[in-house]
């Protein structure tokens, strides 16, 4: 496009948003410091509409964006934005205050304090679990060939399941299953516990197996539900304060929220612009989400997704999203002190 077309796109989007209102060729004449005809305006906004990137409701009305508009204006024209130091600085003292040993607690904690900053709905969809290893597991008689299977992993995650065995477990068989898990679990990353390695490890349990296998499937079972992805909305006080959506709209994406995961999983590329007509199942039509994702050392471990109006303050939400983001991406993130302290402990472990 020509310079003097994008201005003009650029200036309706840019009032769209602030008003929510179609544009004319007057205001656009204005905003532009009058040194473009509102004849010639007229006719770059006619040329534009038949590229498919504005829109009107009648022919009296102005001219508004249409999705694929706010899309190329988004990817084309809106230049990186950078967060004012005085916003970083609050968000600096915010995350001060969310210091917690569980990270799945601290990833929505950090998604609460999102939803008040940006105003927005936010979803915060997190995989941490994924990096845990297992730290302990117990098995606790309760009855007649009944038993608690009891999971705990590095992050303090803890899992437990009931198991209904064929016979009642004797000493010598809890005892062997207690160095079993000691030998083939512990320390074992939940990845990794996948059918193969429990088919792999099953074979030592020998002339147990009969008796055992079902404690060790269990194992597997909850180390699989430990790996789901964790989401969390909060902020949806906020969609009330949209006039573009109705209370029903509002309880279907309360009610969503792990079908809004399962919609934003391509978000854990960057930052992501998606409107909820690009889904057939998003409950909010006329919305948009922007996704941002953070890591865990140099794996991608969740994203932030905010959700409001087609006609969101791009401008200002996307730097908000992306500098939250690189602060979840540092505090979970080991410093090259802590990996260094790390090493030193792994090999003094390793000597022992």
């Amino acid at each position: 496009m020509e310079s003097r077309t994008l201005k003009i796109l650029e200036a309706i989007v840019d009032e769209y948003i602030r008003t929510g209102e179609a544009v004319g060729s007057k205001l656009i004449a204005e905003r532009l410091g009058n040194t473009v005809s509102s004849a010639t305006i007229r006719n770059e906004m006619a040329a534009l509409e038949q590229q498919g990137l504005l829109e009107h409701t009648h022919t009296s009305a102005g001219r508004q964006p249409t999705y694929q508009g706010l899309r190329y204006y988004i990817e084309h024209i809106m230049p990186p934005q950078e967060l004012p130091q005085e916003d970083k600085e609050e968000i600096d003292r915010i995350f001060d205050g969310l210091n917690s040993d569980d990270e799945i607690e601290f990833i929505e904690n950090a998604g609460h304090a999102l939803a008040e900053v940006t105003k927005c709905a936010i979803v915060s969809a997190s995989a941490v679990s994924k990096f845990s290893v297992i730290s302990k597991v117990e098995v606790i008689p309760t009855g007649r060939r009944m038993y608690v299977l009891l999971l705990i992993t590095s992050q303090g995650s803890i899992k437990n399941r009931v198991c209904r065995l064929s016979f009642d477990l004797t000493e010598e068989q809890m005892d062997f299953f207690k160095r079993f898990v000691n030998r083939h679990l512990t320390g074992v990353n939940l990845e990794e516990l996948d059918e193969d390695f429990i088919e792999r490890i099953s074979q030592a349990l020998g002339s147990y197996m009969l008796t055992l296998s079902p404690l060790l499937k269990a194992v597997a079972d909850l180390s699989a539900e430990l790996m789901q992805q964790q989401v969390d909305l909060s902020g949806e006080r906020n969609l009330l304060e949209c006039k573009e959506f109705t209370g029903s709209e509002i309880v279907a994406l309360i009610e969503s929220k792990n079908e809004l995961a399962e919609l934003l999983d391509d978000s854990f590329s960057g930052i992501s612009v998606k409107f909820g007509r690009d889904s057939d199942t998003f409950a909010v039509s006329n919305s948009s989400v922007i996704s941002a994702s953070f890591s865990k050392g140099d794996r991608r471990a969740g994203s932030f997704s905010a959700i409001g109006p087609v006609r969101l303050d791009y401008k200002k939400i996307i730097p908000y999203i992306e500098y939250f983001s690189a602060k979840v991406t540092n505090a979970l993130s080991p410093s090259e002190e802590r990996k260094e302290l790390e090493s030193i402990e792994k090999e003094a472990e390793k000597s022992e």
